[in-house]
């Protein structure tokens, strides 16, 4: 009750009555002007098919184009302008326009080691590829002298933050989709409080929409009148735009220059396992200690000086400026970001690449299997030349629509031959993919339209590093408490549900 009060009067309510208030001006407006109804209609319908033909023309997915060519259709009086205010790429444009500074700058810091790059083309070309493709669209290098550690769940993580925070000196940097005041940050909070008053520059970024009914008004104040420096991305506003599409999804944690945290754990209750949400959550991360925490710092400070407005010396920043011993080196490691702004889907090409070299299996985990043709496409014909194509999707799921969606698309990946598991226990909310013992990405990318085309997001490629195989063996732990998925479940499902899943299936694109 508490809960929703707060909600009711706070920012959240306030927020929502200014979104009602919108709509019913607008309904009065067409009450009050209903004598010139039919020249509203009219071009309403001239503005839809307009609408649909730019949408069709676009690069768009063509299943996003589907999903709103038949929202459209279905509405077609406000369908084109619903789109022009939450699909098309007119503001995107103009966010790029904005961002285009900083891109330029994060390609200027982050340069590839052509020693590095001849070594993994000497070792397979195949890898070298897809390495390449990551440099040159993602603008993140690859590099040795790195080692990485897989953590296999949430309370793993949780404590090796804490162990590392505690060991900061010089700088903290913290940017997360969602921040929840409980156990786990209450703890974080404490440490970057005592770090902050030792004179450690301590800075968070977090999403406001993430955090929309987790943090209260103004607690990007409340951590600055701490000593810690606040950022808020994407402040939500109460006004019918496309800008709220835009999300920091990312995870990282960056100290000293030297050591970085990503993966799919944001920093709330839920993700160790302290309160039970939907069952067992299962989650992961990586900690990667070397030359590649640089990619990370870069990424941070590029957002930083985005939001902040600022324009900071990066070279202050470099992981050997507080660590003068060399670093330990375990394979290939390539941090890397997507962002959404571009015309370039890097964290779907990167699993796609994967998928299209794989050679022996391709073991996934993701909390959303909502998934586009060339996706779906790959999975099949990956499982039906012989690669073993495993996914691991959640039991029990964290909203009943998206869950749906997953649901429906198993069916013709298993008639295809790939094997579908649910997590019994609980929730995967992990992401990761790893194959053949070589490759591994561990990171905050889903396999959902949101992930992959509409966020803020980042990752960890991985070659010939221990950690792949530990990503490997936690995988096929996790099997044995997973239940698999076979086309006769199919049956076992009312019809009801089954219209229910196309119907969704068909928007899953606009979700």
């Amino acid at each position: 009750m508490k809960k929703a009060l707060r909600i009711l009067l706070g920012r959240i309510g306030f927020c929502g009555l200014l979104i009602a208030l919108q709509a019913i001006i607008l309904i009065v407006v067409i009450l009050r002007f209903q004598q010139y109804f039919v020249y509203f209609y009219a071009l309403c319908i001239l503005l839809s098919v307009l609408v649909v033909m730019a949408i069709v023309n676009s690069r768009l997915n063509p299943a996003y184009k589907i999903g709103w060519i038949i929202a459209i259709m279905a509405f077609p009086i406000f369908g084109g302008l619903f789109y022009l205010l939450f699909g098309s790429d007119q503001t995107r444009q103009k966010f790029l326009n904005e961002m285009l500074p900083i891109h330029k700058k994060m390609k200027r810091h982050l340069t590839q080691d052509p020693q590095i790059m001849t070594e993994i083309e000497s070792i397979d070309k195949r890898a070298a590829n897809q390495s390449h493709y990551i440099t040159n669209y993602a603008l993140c290098p690859i590099y040795q002298q790195t080692s990485s550690e897989y953590l296999n769940l949430g309370e793993r993580k949780f404590e090796r933050l804490i162990e590392e925070l505690k060991k900061a000196k010089h700088y903290i940097f913290l940017e997360y989709f969602i921040i929840e005041e409980g156990q786990m940050w209450d703890t974080i909070l404490e440490i970057l409080k005592e770090k902050a008053a030792e004179g450690v520059d301590v800075r968070v970024i977090y999403d406001d929409f993430g955090c929309l009914f987790l943090l209260p008004t103004g607690y990007d104040k409340k951590l600055e009148a701490m000593g810690i420096k606040c950022c808020v991305f994407n402040p939500f506003i109460p006004l019918l735009t496309l800008r709220m599409n835009n999300r920091d999804h990312r995870k990282i944690c960056v100290i000293d220059g030297h050591t970085a945290f990503t993966g799919g754990i944001n920093l709330a209750d839920e993700y160790i396992n302290a309160i039970d949400k939907h069952g067992h959550w299962k989650d992961t991360a990586l900690i990667i200690k070397g030359e590649a925490v640089w990619s990370f710092t870069v990424m941070f400070l590029t957002m930083w000086d985005y939001l902040r407005k600022t324009n900071e010396d990066y070279e202050a920043y470099r992981p050997h400026v507080h660590h003068s011993e060399p670093f330990e080196g375990d394979g290939f490691v390539q941090p890397y970001t997507d962002c959404p702004l571009d015309n370039e889907s890097v964290g779907e090409n990167v699993y796609l690449n994967l998928i299209n070299n794989a050679k022996e299996y391709v073991y996934i985990n993701t909390p959303y299997l909502i998934l586009d043709h060339e996706m779906i496409t790959a999975l099949s014909q990956a499982a039906k030349r012989g690669v073993d194509v495993r996914i691991l999707t959640p039991h029990h799921g964290d909203k009943w629509y998206v869950h749906g969606v997953t649901r429906a698309n198993y069916w013709a990946l298993i008639d295809d031959g790939v094997k579908i598991y649910e997590y019994t226990p609980g929730f995967v909310h992990a992401k990761t993919f790893v194959v053949d013992d070589e490759y591994a990405v561990v990171g905050t990318i889903n396999l959902d339209y949101r992930s992959l085309y509409l966020h803020y997001e980042c990752a960890a490629w991985l070659y010939k590093t221990k950690s792949v195989l530990d990503v490997r063996d936690d995988y096929l732990e996790t099997l044995k408490v997973s239940q698999k998925i076979t086309s006769a479940d199919f049956n076992t499902i009312p019809w009801y549900r089954k219209i229910m899943f196309a119907f969704l299936r068909i928007f899953a694109p606009l979700m």
